[in-house]
């Protein structure tokens, strides 16, 4: 029987150098794209090619900022205070959804059937189906969709501040455009005992369903005025007796060296830029917060509840002055 012929074995190549191992040439790679660590970068890669035009990447922040944004456009407001303080206030709800085991609180039970006679519809939700309205939110059991917010005209704001107190307190937002840096401000100026707020109509937060959420229905109680032509408005104020201070971190003037004896009105400057030039020139007087640390500036909520209880400082400690002088 003949054997069958032997195949012929592939010739090895040798190695230039001192070395004479014969080396085999190697395979093809499976893989023939790019190398190995830039494997995602092509997936990435390719998914933005595959992607329709005008679309872009969305980060989670972006997501969740969208997600917010979408419950401003709905005007939709949610929390048990936030809800409470809307339905108290006789403000104009469309519609409002609720659990059941709130639906029949005490408190809940009586203003929701006043707001029905007004016109709002009043649905039973789930709170799975809260929990999607809500976007994660903590909507506590409840969420409603409010009516466009009805701002003050500014003379009526003056007006209405002049009744309550002697020495009223307005405060202005000069471009300020978080809605949580307005709400917190809101916040806190009608919890101190201000008696209103301005904002421009233009490159500036309006009351939205966040600044809303974020002022916990403060926002009910502090009149907000919005006003087209800023600088205007500053001297309106004047003519009205008003003295305007301006919170300047440039400002010769310290905040505790300054008496607020006087109707005033605070303006806070826009994050990051501070007060406009225009709006400077406006002022009466600039003042500012001292700060003995590294950090350059506070938020501006921040800064405007520090000036707003120096403000108020002053007039409980002169208060208590006259009442022990007289005793």
């Amino acid at each position: 029987m003949t054997p069958k012929p032997r195949k012929p074995s592939r010739k090895p190549i040798t190695r230039s150098g001192s070395s004479d191992k014969p080396r085999f040439p190697k395979k093809s790679k499976r893989y023939s794209g790019p190398d190995r660590d830039n494997r995602y970068e092509t997936r990435h890669d390719n998914r933005r090619r595959d992607r329709p035009e005008g679309q872009r990447d969305t980060s989670p922040s972006e997501v969740s900022s969208e997600a917010e944004n979408s419950l401003e456009e709905r005007d939709i407001i949610y929390g048990r205070h936030t809800v409470l303080s809307a339905l108290e206030s006789d403000r104009r709800l469309h519609r409002v959804w609720i659990s059941e085991q709130l639906r029949h609180a005490p408190r809940f039970h009586t203003l929701l059937s006043q707001a029905k006679q007004r016109g709002t519809v009043v649905d039973e939700a789930s709170y799975k189906q809260l929990d999607r309205m809500a976007d994660g939110g903590n909507h506590q059991g409840v969420i409603a969709q409010v009516a466009p917010y009805e701002y003050w005209h500014i003379a009526d704001l003056i007006e209405q501040s002049k009744k309550v107190s002697d020495r009223p307190v307005i405060i202005i937002s000069d471009g300020i455009t978080d809605p949580h840096n307005l709400g917190a401000i809101i916040r806190t100026a009608e919890a101190i005992g201000a008696q209103g707020l301005v904002v421009p109509q233009r490159r500036a937060a309006g009351v939205t369903s966040t600044v809303m959420k974020v002022a916990a229905g403060a926002i009910e109680k502090l009149p907000v005025a919005q006003v087209v032509n800023l600088s205007r408005t500053l001297e309106t104020l004047k003519e009205e007796g008003f003295w305007i201070y301006g919170l300047s971190e440039q400002a010769d003037s310290v905040i505790s060296e300054v008496e607020f004896d006087r109707a005033t009105v605070l303006v806070m400057g826009a994050e990051g830029d501070g007060l406009s030039l225009l709006t400077q020139r406006h002022c009466d007087q600039l003042v500012s917060i001292p700060l003995a640390g590294s950090t350059p500036s506070l938020n501006v909520s921040v800064a405007a509840g520090m000036a707003l209880y120096e403000i108020y400082r002053q007039r409980w400690s002169n208060r208590l002055q006259l009442k022990n002088w007289g005793s």
